[in-house]
């Protein structure tokens, strides 16, 4: 290993297996996969999984930021996997493994620590959100209100704590993204944030030691409009802290009852009126698991005020069943073997620590962390 001002830079476009284009996601292993994630990513991952190099883990480490049980964190990481592979993620041409497999991700994710200042993870907004919702303490009424959030924190008297995990957890994710040296990470408009720190702190690491060797990873434009998959109580998006999900794991009686509780309104009283957002709502779910001709339908009986709500559920209901239930059925098959699951993981983590510990190696050598 040459010395680190000569150590010389990956090439950040081309890098990966079969010359192709590096992408990496991962997923907090915090509970079953929803509508929101197979229409938002999932189905996404599967149209890439021929044309770029993908890497996809589950990240039980993120998950303790949270304070899982024990016993529920492995069940949810095995939970993802199936769901992962009964989506259509190929293990043959996708690298599938789990965080805490790559242990090269956490003496990493020490050494960044070293370049990352206290304040800029402070003032993240996931981080205050999360911090916030911990503590009690309540949201700030503007963005003016918001300065002292780190004080409130720091100063907080009560029995309950910020882990520090939470904190870092922005370097966490860096480790994740610049450890493969990815060029492309699907994020959503609340993890945009944390990837541009992921840019800053390889800038910094570059800078600091002057050598270019970390690239910035970009988003991925998926050359489409963002899906964002509505929840069933009348606003927001599908989330599983919201409670409002259609997870892909649900039986048949389950998911009609789901449906069939949505939030409507009180119908429209007068035609061509604007759509209220819960029905607005229901119709962007359609728009995503119904034919054309069946969202027409609906969408004219509103307009002329002949729509009757519970059709129209039975009909969503009836649509998101020919999507999910294949789905479902091949997550029991995959999620009783355990023996494939685990031969899928240790094959993952093979390909991805042969990388992993090719930069760890490299950033040890740079950092003068070397062998006497």
């Amino acid at each position: 290993m040459s010395d680190n001002n000569n150590t010389p830079a990956p090439e950040q476009t081309g890098k990966g297996k079969d010359g192709k284009k590096i992408v990496l996601s991962g997923i907090r292993a915090t509970g079953n996969l929803h509508l929101g994630n197979y229409y938002g990513a999932l189905n996404k991952f599967v149209r890439m999984q021929d044309d770029y190099d993908c890497r996809y883990f589950v990240a039980d480490l993120h998950a303790l930021t949270t304070h899982p049980d024990p016993k529920m964190l492995h069940e949810n990481v095995k939970d993802i996997l199936a769901e992962y592979l009964a989506a259509g993620l190929d293990p043959e041409k996708n690298t599938i493994y789990v965080q805490s497999d790559v242990p090269e991700i956490s003496e990493m994710y020490l050494l960044m620590n070293m370049h990352v200042g206290i304040g800029e993870l402070m003032r993240t907004a996931s981080f205050k959100d999360k911090a916030r919702k911990a503590l009690g303490i309540s949201a700030p009424e503007s963005d003016s209100d918001d300065d002292g959030i780190e004080k409130q924190i720091i100063g907080n008297q009560t029995n309950q704590r910020v882990n520090a995990g939470l904190l870092t957890y922005p370097t966490l994710m860096a480790v994740d993204i610049l450890i493969h040296h990815a060029d492309f990470v699907p994020v959503g408009k609340d993890q945009e944030q944390h990837l541009e720190l992921t840019r800053r702190f390889a800038r910094r690491f570059n800078s600091f030691y002057k050598t270019p060797y970390f690239g910035e990873p970009v988003n991925f434009n998926f050359g489409d409009h963002s899906i964002k998959v509505p929840g069933l109580d009348g606003s927001g998006k599908m989330g599983k802290s919201e409670g409002n999900c259609i997870y892909l794991i649900d039986d048949e009686k389950t998911l009609r009852k789901k449906v069939m509780r949505a939030v409507t309104d009180e119908g429209p009283k007068e035609p061509n009126q604007e759509v209220s957002e819960p029905i607005r709502n229901l119709f962007t779910l359609m728009e995503l698991v119904s034919t054309p001709d069946t969202l027409e339908h609906f969408k004219n009986a509103y307009a002329d005020c002949s729509i009757r709500y519970g059709d129209l559920k039975k009909q969503l209901a009836e649509d998101i069943l020919k999507v999910t239930l294949p789905i479902r059925e091949r997550i029991l098959d995959i999620r009783s073997n355990e023996e494939y699951l685990s031969r899928v993981v240790r094959q993952g983590a093979e390909r991805a620590r042969e990388v992993a510990a090719e930069t760890l190696r490299d950033v040890r050598q740079i950092m003068g962390i070397r062998k006497i």
